[in-house]
């Protein structure tokens, strides 16, 4: 059997080849019809007027300025066609019922003189809407971030209004006008070029394909205006602060210590603080730890402003001393935290620090460090929640606490990777 399928071996070959050739012979003689489609083809509008010279305007819909194309020509023609040989064209004086235009399909050179196209979909879809125009004023805006200390300040825009003339349904939903300048990395005032953004009523940006304005060759731009940034501290008038008899004032903190503020150059150039008189913190009898809550803006000089307006109150901290008591301020980042259950993360709900008071002797509490002596112990919590747990602190021999203290945390199940 097998002598047989090999007896002959290269007559066999030589007969494939024969065959092969005849058949390439045969189809390229015959030249068949075959098909390609072409996808993005754009549709050219004629005779526009038709529309426009009756005070009317039109909408191309259903993204149907560009279609697909399919080519039917024998497969030697078919391969000498591009897409820039294919010509999609509606004419409107072939509208019909008020919103359809058959997209008629022709091919350039003499390689699409036989073929046949379709375009899909085979109608321009149109809506038809009276012109109209309407001015509107211009809101100057920014992109990017300005060189560090630096902040914007003052944004114009050139000019300050514009007139838009488009479909009416389409200028009649406009609600706002936008100058969009890019602001990267500016160090100095400038005046720069800017992109026109139109928005609708639910700040959607909308196409300006079918809509003209009078900008003209100069164009849309934007004088920016920088301010300097600069970093001023909070400077606290404490005089009218006292503590109840028997009592003492400690430590009187402002929290943050300082703001950025910016505005007018000379006048930032000449701050050099941000004074919080007497008035503003006056408080007497104290006999504990007391915060007052200070707007600073009311004591920012005429054009000067913070560089975030949501930071203009500060914490004024008041620490009141029994007599033989020191205070100690441990922030929460060194509580030592024991026995927390390893399917648990714990965070500290709003405190930022815990106030100690230790009475003893004054040799002792001098040399005195709480470093690595305050502690919480959550053996009881295992559950998620919040909690007020008690603040352990290691004393040093001869000394007591003034009072317990206490500190609510969070605890959440930890989140599985």
């Amino acid at each position: 059997m097998r002598e047989k399928l090999t007896r002959n071996l290269g007559l066999k070959v030589v007969a494939f080849l024969i065959a092969s050739f005849t058949w390439l012979l045969v189809v390229n003689t015959d030249d068949p019809e075959t098909d390609k489609t072409y996808t993005n083809i754009p549709v050219k509008v004629v005779n526009t007027e038709v529309i426009t010279n009756n005070n009317s305007t039109y909408q191309i819909l259903d993204g149907t300025s560009e279609v697909d194309v399919t080519v039917t020509a024998k497969r030697s023609e078919l391969s000498k066609i591009d897409a820039e040989d294919i010509v999609a064209t509606a004419d409107f004086k072939e509208l019909t019922l008020g919103t359809q235009i058959p997209i008629s399909v022709s091919i350039k050179g003499e390689n699409g003189r036989d073929a046949k196209a379709i375009a899909s979909p085979r109608n321009l879809q149109v809506k038809i809407d009276a012109e109209t125009k309407n001015n509107f004023p211009i809101t100057a805006t920014s992109v990017g971030t300005p060189r560090d200390g630096y902040i914007i300040g003052d944004l114009s825009a050139n000019p300050e209004k514009i007139t838009i003339s488009g479909p009416k349904t389409v200028i009649d939903s406009i609600n706002k006008v936008m100058a969009e300048v890019n602001v990267s990395g500016l160090s100095e005032n400038a005046t720069l070029e800017a992109g026109l953004v139109l928005y609708d009523v639910n700040n959607n940006v909308i196409d300006q394909a079918q809509l003209s304005n009078n900008l003209g060759e100069d164009g849309l731009t934007v004088d920016v205006e920088l301010y300097q940034i600069k970093s001023i501290p909070i400077n606290l008038d404490t005089s009218g602060i006292m503590a109840a008899e028997g009592y003492k004032i400690g430590e009187i903190k402002a929290e943050p210590k300082e703001v950025q503020v910016t505005g007018d150059e000379k006048k930032i150039k000449d701050l050099t603080a941000i004074d919080i008189p007497a008035s503003a913190l006056s408080a007497t009898d104290l006999t504990e730890r007391t915060e007052r809550v200070i707007d600073i803006s009311d004591y920012l000089p005429e054009g000067v402003q913070l560089v975030d307006d949501t930071t203009d109150s500060i914490v004024v901290s008041i620490t009141i001393e029994q007599p033989g008591a020191r205070t100690f301020e441990v922030p929460t980042n060194a509580i030592m935290v024991k026995n927390l259950a390893d399917d648990l993360d714990m965070s500290y709900k709003d405190a930022v620090d815990v106030v100690i008071q230790i009475r003893g002797s004054s040799e002792v509490l001098d040399v005195y460090s709480i470093a690595k002596k305050v502690s919480i112990d959550l053996k009881d919590y295992k559950d998620p929640g919040t909690y007020t747990v008690p603040v352990d602190v290691e004393l040093p021999e001869g000394c007591t606490r003034v009072d317990e203290a206490s500190i609510s945390i969070v605890l959440e199940s930890k989140k599985k990777e």
